[in-house]
């Protein structure tokens, strides 16, 4: 009966957390084919038309570590539920926005509420699956979630197409109607081990993302030189770098420092951080290329995307029952190896008139290469860390993966701005091409960080307290 009943639970935690990341991961892009759409319907100049999308990345990813920590701090299932609650207002608020400045608002308020969901989707579901079925579980979690992230313009252009832009909004509404209340009965309450909350740890650090991810969304359009570009970058970074003296000298950091020093859980967030700058930055410009260059609608071009975006959803808990076995970081390795060399192949073979056949193959390359990198990702992080440190474990990996989506879009936008633009076919294609080599490029790094990463911490340290414990026996 007691094995019946944690079975169940293990399978209610793993569908309520898979839904929430779902229903947090798609809003990163679920909104860029709305944005014509909403730039005719509540008349927004471009900087508020910027900030649909920005105000949610911002808000998200400087806080993530913040979600973790209250999580920690006030219980997780109660931050979870609350952070359900606010994604699900904002979403309301934006849906019934008559405003481009009553869109922003919402939106920020969306990546506040995703930040406090996403890290706690994982330390609640890692705490609930016993250690035999972790890897397939967290295989499933992190195919779901590169899942969300890859459809965001199928599922965009598609409500755009078929109803309304409002809609992209209306539909976390009924979903997260039913999840909160559900997660507050199903879920069990968890904590972290500090009982105090390092409040100039999330001072420094919110401060310092908040003004190198403002320079570097922002810079395109100021000017990268201007004083407003690098004055908050360069603030940014101090803050940053006097969050780290911080967290090396409190007693209750926000984030160990000493984390860094495993070289599992370094190599790990090196190898998230280019995967999510190649990723993100190149499905920006290929989901124009088809609007753009070949003149498909939002709709079609999502539909073009699918052998890519289809992989995470096919390959992930396969890769993720297997991750045990071969182990996660070599499944790591091989997965940005082929994502990178998918992209090099889109960049080597892309003109204006490719035929859309010769792009299913390093669509599906890239495809599988993912579902192989986000299957095993959570478990190694969380592999590096002691079990009462992974809210912060997670929290930290999931802002560095976030950031590098950040980086890869501001980055390779300005690449394309300087080498190619939107003026022709040919130079909006010439553009796309070196940013998508420059991104494959560096998520081949990151393959090669994941391939240095070696054996399976927790196991290593339980060989070393073996003659300690046989003493004691």
């Amino acid at each position: 009966m007691t094995h019946n009943r944690n079975k169940a639970t293990t399978y209610w935690t793993l569908a309520i957390t898979s839904l929430a990341l779902f229903m947090v991961s798609l809003d990163n892009l679920v909104v860029t084919t709305a944005l014509p759409v909403i730039r005719r319907e509540l008349h927004a100049t471009l900087s508020q038309l910027e900030w649909t999308v920005n105000a949610y990345t911002l808000t998200f990813a400087v806080l993530l570590l913040t979600g973790a920590a209250l999580g920690d701090r006030f219980g997780r299932r109660r931050m979870f539920v609350l952070g359900l609650g606010l994604f699900t207002g904002a979403s309301a608020l934006a849906a019934l926005s008559t405003s481009a400045n009553v869109l922003d608002i919402a939106r920020a308020l969306q990546g506040i509420g995703g930040a406090i969901v996403m890290p706690l989707t994982l330390t609640i579901l890692s705490a609930a699956v016993p250690a035999e079925r972790r890897g397939l579980a967290l295989g499933i979690w992190g195919g779901i979630g590169g899942l969300a992230i890859a459809l965001g313009p199928l599922v965009g252009g598609a409500i755009v197409s078929g109803v309304s832009w409002n809609w992209i909004f209306w539909l976390n509404v009924p979903i997260g109607l039913v999840l909160a209340p559900l997660a507050w009965r199903q879920l069990e309450e968890t904590r972290g081990p500090e009982k105090g909350l390092d409040l100039p740890g999330l001072a420094l650090a919110s401060a310092g993302l908040l003004g190198i991810v403002w320079g570097l969304v922002r810079g395109n359009s100021v000017g990268w030189t201007s004083f407003g570009i690098v004055a908050p970058i360069v603030a940014g970074v101090l803050l940053v770098a006097a969050f780290i003296v911080w967290e090396s000298r409190t007693e209750a950091p926000l984030l160990p420092i000493q984390f860094f020093r495993n070289r599992t859980f370094a190599l790990t967030n090196v190898a998230s951080l280019f995967m999510s700058f190649g990723m993100f930055g190149s499905i920006f410009f290929l989901a124009q290329f088809f609007q753009t260059v070949q003149g498909y609608s939002p709709l079609q071009s999502g539909l073009r995307i699918l052998p890519w975006t289809a992989m995470p959803m096919l390959i992930a808990p396969i890769a993720g029952a297997f991750s045990d076995r071969v182990g996660g970081q070599r499944l790591m390795a091989v997965g940005l190896a082929l994502q990178s060399a998918g992209l090099l192949w889109i960049a080597a073979i892309s003109t204006p008139t490719t035929p859309y056949a010769d792009l299913i193959g390093p669509f599906m390359l890239s495809g599988v290469g993912m579902s192989l990198f986000f299957a095993p990702v959570a478990n190694v992080v969380l592999s590096a860390v002691r079990p009462e440190h992974e809210g912060k474990a997670s929290g930290a990996n999931n802002a560095i993966r976030e950031l590098g989506g950040v980086f890869g879009v501001a980055v390779l936008a300005a690449v394309f701005s300087r080498v190619g633009g939107y003026q022709t076919a040919e130079s909006f294609t010439h553009g796309m091409t070196v940013a998508v080599w420059i991104g494959g490029s560096l998520v081949a790094v990151g393959a090669v960080a994941a391939a240095l990463i070696k054996g399976r911490p927790r196991t290593e340290e339980v060989k070393a307290l073996r003659p300690q414990l046989e003493a004691a026996a």
